[in-house]
């Protein structure tokens, strides 16, 4: 990081007043912080247009192989922020606001966060163009401009409400129309064919308009483009229909269309939902792939080349119809031969697998397929029969192999099964932990390992450095810059120097003041926001994440429960005050989230309006969790809830961002846990439970939930008494269904099993928080073993072993 100059400063400075009375219109003196935030954006945003420009033009003369990577969802936050630090203005800009009265980062807090994800999948992908600008690969993101994201999250008594999350009101100075790149996109029809040509004769068209974000890399002048597509009617309104008084109709075929790309995961339990959720997947892939062909086809003029020159990557299965889009385009479209095409197909994408659980894999309906996407499921079947003929040569006469494997569910409704397309029409394949991707090939995968044994590989998720500990927790990166210096941003490895300063009283008292500056920070957030007063010097237990069952929010309030009542039945005993801070959002439709959600706001009710607990306990949950959220509650917590079932998690990355920040774990050998164990050394973590051979072991030879809850006195009073309606006394039954589903509904993720482990250690945890020294420690050893969990070092495996381009 560089010092700013007093030219640099005054030109920043000159550039927002120039943009105050020119672009924003408003006078100097008359500047609210809104103005100000657009004013120092557009500063920004005119130096990203110029390292955009000079990026493109170079990759171009280069001809250079590049990275498409498709994603449904790029969480990527606010932006202003990121730009500045990536741009060596962050000085300049803060100055230029000092000459208004006003701090930068209470400026860049008038910014709202990009709507264009939900939870870690869609982060991820930000953190992976992030380290792809950094790193000056070649990439492009691909995406949907959502309008009104997933939804804004309101709690009313202890109920989710979800309303549009409208981030693009007011417009947003980080996004650059591309007025000339606009693309048909058809559904419906029929197919004819003759003459051994296949003729899709749709029955709709939208148009695909592209709007690019800027994603700058951190000590370079290359970036990354973040492409997104907005859906657009043929006709904006019929005008007949209007003219005539029936507004209503005038305007349907316009919403029709652009529905599209208003909502993120529409809700999917109604037939017109799964129908709207299948056509924005093909709306985003069929735009993206004509923008590729024509940039490809402009630079080498054939596409005899295009898996040399390009290489495009599924995140998870919802652009997954790509591979059937680009045998179309190169059959249908140009006239190339299947066997040709099918290699060059192969060759072109590589998949990451997000999921272990066989419900979560995405597929289809063939009726909707072929109502909506007639051709390509002409398509899927064509590579489906021939894929079969293969398999069935390594297998002969095995009917239940190729049931396995087959790219159609034919068990109940015929499905498409959009992960083994993936698989089929991809050269690697990978997940994103260790044991992750050796579970993938061992169970849901394993007849596909045995066919293409090599196609499998692992690549460790992780999370830039730039976002999660520059931006998100300045005073620790200050002190890590005058620790280590400052190149840990962009090589993480060099946190091992930490391990030095373990024992130097003056750094540990340094770190455990920013911790406890940050504390006071998400106390004040939660004050605001939750309206839950708490004790910054309690215990921090965090657990941030989507809500869903098999990541085991419930366990976390069974504890929360237990603590309850040990405290009410004692009241006087030493014990460790804690703050419990849950956050995240359910899906619309998952009734037992939102039910989980629920259940926490009527614990915090109780708990934390009884006089005889007082500070000893809290219990909160802080509203529409997102990037800029997380950005105060990661660098607050002391301890980072990740207890998901053994097997289950796929990686996670909220475990990586909290422990950066200094936060211990508290697990089961899971997902990436198992890797950050590894890394940060056993003694600094908090394992429990079963770990995976258990949990199979113990499905296989019959779990009896009913017998732990009748044997454990403890766990049988917690129950009790939220089914019994002690948290619900305005509506006894309330979670009478949700105990049941543990005790007679089978406990499906085993949160009985792991109960008394998770209690007992807690209980440890309390012990090694009385230790203020020895838990400082720990703290700082967690930082310092983080190295491994950049998102620069996955991206260069990624890199390296799937797309074969070398980083720089």
């Amino acid at each position: 990081m560089t010092q700013p100059t007093a030219s640099t400063s005054l030109a920043v400075q000159r550039g927002i007043e120039d943009h105050l009375l020119k672009t924003v219109g408003v006078a100097n003196a008359a500047a609210t912080p809104t103005d100000l935030m657009q004013a120092v954006s557009l500063v920004a945003r005119e130096q990203l247009s110029q390292r955009w420009v000079r990026t493109q033009a170079a990759q171009r003369s280069d001809k250079a192989r590049r990275v498409y990577y498709l994603s449904m969802e790029f969480l990527i936050g606010r932006t202003l922020s990121n730009a500045l630090a990536a741009l060596d203005l962050t000085g300049p800009a803060a100055e230029g606001m000092e000459a208004h009265a006003k701090k930068l980062e209470d400026v860049a807090e008038r910014e709202p966060d990009a709507a264009l994800g939900n939870g870690g999948l869609g982060r991820l992908a930000a953190c992976f163009l992030d380290s792809m600008a950094t790193l000056g690969l070649p990439s492009f993101g691909y995406g949907i401009r959502y309008e009104y994201g997933m939804f804004a999250q309101d709690i009313a008594s202890g109920c989710q409400l979800e309303y549009p999350d409208p981030w693009l009101a007011d417009g947003t100075p980080w996004e650059f129309p591309r007025a000339g790149i606009t693309y048909p996109v058809r559904f419906g029809g029929w197919v004819e064919h003759a003459n051994g040509k296949a003729v899709w004769v749709p029955a709709a068209e939208v148009a695909a308009k592209a709007y690019d974000m800027v994603i700058p890399g951190h000590g370079t002048d290359k970036v990354s483009t973040l492409r997104l597509w907005k859906a657009v009617a043929p006709a904006h309104i019929d005008l007949h229909a209007f003219n005539t008084g029936d507004y209503a109709r005038a305007a349907t075929v316009k919403n029709e269309f652009e529905n599209i790309s208003w909502v993120l995961y529409p809700n999917d339990s109604t037939p017109a939902g799964r129908e709207l959720r299948l056509r924005q997947e093909y709306f985003f892939v069929a735009a993206s792939m004509q923008d590729m062909f024509d940039r490809h086809l402009e630079e080498h003029g054939t596409l005899d080349n295009l898996a040399y020159k390009v290489a495009i990557h599924l995140n998870d299965t919802h652009p997954a119809i790509a591979v059937a889009e680009l045998m179309r385009v190169l059959c249908d479209e140009h006239g190339m031969d299947w066997a040709k095409a099918w290699p060059i197909c192969q060759k072109t994408f590589s998949y990451t697998n997000h999921t272990l659980m066989p419900e979560a894999l995405e597929t289809w309906p063939v009726g909707l397929m072929q109502q909506v996407l007639p051709r390509h499921l002409e398509i899927i079947l064509r590579i489906n029969q021939e894929f079969l003929d293969f398999a069935a040569r390594h297998k002969p006469g095995d009917t239940e192999f190729l049931r396995r494997l087959s790219l159609i569910d034919e068990s109940g409704e015929r499905r498409v099964r959009m992960a083994h397309l993936s698989i089929v029409g991809s050269h690697m394949v990978n997940g994103v932990s260790a044991l992750h991707s050796e579970l993938l090939v061992q169970t849901i995968f394993a007849d596909f390992a045995f066919l293409w044994p090599d196609r499998f590989t692992n690549m460790t998720n992780g999370v830039t450095p730039r976002r999660w500990l520059s931006q998100a927790n300045p005073g620790l990166a200050s002190l890590l810059d005058r620790t280590l210096g400052t190149a840990w941003r962009r090589d993480l490895d060099q946190l091992k120097g930490l391990h030095e300063h373990k024992s130097d009283t003056k750094f540990v008292d340094e770190f455990m003041a920013i911790k406890r500056a940050n504390k006071q920070r998400l106390a004040n957030y939660i004050e605001r926001e939750a309206e839950v007063k708490v004790n910054p010097a309690s215990l921090f237990d965090v657990q941030v994440k989507r809500i869903h069952e098999y990541k085991r929010q419930l366990l976390n309030v069974l504890h929360a429960v237990t603590r309850y009542q040990a405290i009410l039945a004692n009241p006087d005993a030493d014990w460790v005050p804690r703050t419990i801070i849950f956050a995240g959002k359910a899906a619309s439709s998952y009734v037992m989230a939102k039910n989980i959600i629920r259940l926490i706001h009527d614990v915090g009710l109780s708990v934390n309006n009884d006089d005889r607990v007082g500070d000893k306990l809290k219990v909160v949950f802080v509203p529409n969790y997102g990037v800029s959220v997380a950005e105060i509650i990661m660098p607050g917590a002391d301890l980072s809830e990740q207890i998901s079932t053994a097997g289950t998690e796929a990686s996670g990355t909220g475990n990586m961002k909290l422990a950066l920040n200094g936060a211990l774990t508290i697990g089961t050998d899971d997902g990436a846990n198992i890797e950050i164990r590894q890394n940060v050394g056993d003694e600094n973590i908090f394992i429990f439970g079963l770990k995976t051979p258990e949990v199979q072991t113990l499905r296989q030879t019959g779990y009896q939930p009913m017998r732990l809850y009748e044997g454990n006195a403890q766990l049988k009073a917690v129950l009790d008494a939220i089914a019994g309606g002690q948290f619900s006394p305005d509506e006894p039954g309330r979670y009478r269904g949700l105990v049941d589903s543990l005790l007679w509904g089978g406990d499906h993720y085993l949160l009985l099993a792991d109960y008394e482990s998770y209690v007992a250690t807690q209980a440890r945890v309390d012990e090694l928080y009385r230790q203020p020294a020895a838990w400082a420690a720990c703290a700082v050893a967690n930082v310092a073993g983080m190295g491994a969990f950049s998102s620069d070092r996955t991206i260069r495996e990624y890199a390296k072993q799937i797309w074969n381009i070398d980083p720089q």
